[in-house]
């Protein structure tokens, strides 16, 4: 059986996740996969007993936000994260909730978190950015696997084509995902969020001051963008309402983020870490001799 090398690559600059993750709309598709990766019954437990997303939101999402990144930029900082982040879940164990011992290292589970990003940022991109080719959804794919092995996922423990990643989706959807205890704080409008900590001095003094105004406005949209981007199936699955009138409300949105941020100088279009890998890449190109 194949299994994933030692010091797999990133995937390479020019690729669909090189557009994609770096750029600022791909912030919004986050919400949706970290909903989806929790509304398994092992992954939920372990995040909900394990994790301080409810006390350190800002943190652990800034945190969480840069580990992504070095999944596609880092070059050969992308395999040492993908060891740092085994490294850590090695102690995160428990009981899930339908009374089942669950280990965040298990294959099954790691496997399911990572498989969760291909199709809400599949389905996301329809609105936000572009519906996909086939061409673009098999590299995708492909890039996503790459992104997996530098995770440590092996080959055989993720379905090696888009044909087998379907039923395996599928199948998930129906044995295992449930509204968890997670889900629900996420998709939640009324319970508090702890003030922005993160940024320049004054920005954060001024929405500390603001926060208690702020708030409810920032949960209702974070609740509005997991539920919208989420595909009707896992929807579905999850149990998570949407109406129409939502979904023109979404279309709506999608529609003004299209028209606004292509046309962004890249210094806002594109996240911190992604753009001075897009610069260095540019400069290592032009440097190339002439043949």
């Amino acid at each position: 059986m194949s299994k994933a090398p030692d010091h797999p690559a990133p995937p390479p600059p020019g690729g669909v996740l090189w557009s994609l993750t770096g750029d600022v709309r791909g912030l919004l598709m986050l919400p949706a996969a970290l909903a989806l990766q929790v509304a398994h019954p092992a992954v939920g437990a372990g995040v909900d007993e394990h994790s301080v997303f409810r006390t350190d939101p800002w943190g652990r999402g800034e945190r969480s936000l840069r580990s992504l990144q070095l999944w596609v930029y880092g070059g050969e900082a992308a395999a040492e994260e993908g060891r740092r982040l085994r490294r850590l879940h090695r102690t995160i164990q428990g009981t899930d909730t339908r009374g089942r011992r669950y280990h965040s290292l298990d294959p099954a589970n790691y496997a399911w978190v990572h498989a969760t990003g291909f199709p809400v940022h599949r389905y996301a991109a329809r609105y936000l950015i572009r519906p996909m080719t086939e061409a673009q959804e098999r590299r995708f794919y492909a890039e996503w696997l790459q992104v997996g092995r530098v995770l440590g996922i092996r080959d055989r423990d993720m379905p090696q084509t888009i044909e087998e990643f379907w039923p395996y989706y599928h199948k998930v959807l129906a044995d295992e995902i449930e509204m968890t205890a997670v889900v629900r704080d996420l998709v939640a409008t009324d319970v508090p969020l702890p003030p922005p900590d993160r940024g320049p001095l004054p920005l954060t003094l001024l929405l500390r001051a603001l926060w208690p105004l702020l708030w409810p406005r920032v949960a209702r949209f974070r609740a509005f963008v997991t539920v919208g981007f989420m595909p009707p199936e896992a929807r579905e699955a999850i149990g998570l309402e949407w109406t129409e009138a939502q979904e023109r409300k979404l279309r709506r949105f999608a529609r003004v983020v299209r028209a606004v941020v292509p046309v962004l100088p890249e210094r806002l279009r594109y996240l911190p870490l992604a753009r001075r890998a897009r610069r260095e890449y540019r400069l290592s190109r032009r440097a190339r001799p002439a043949r």
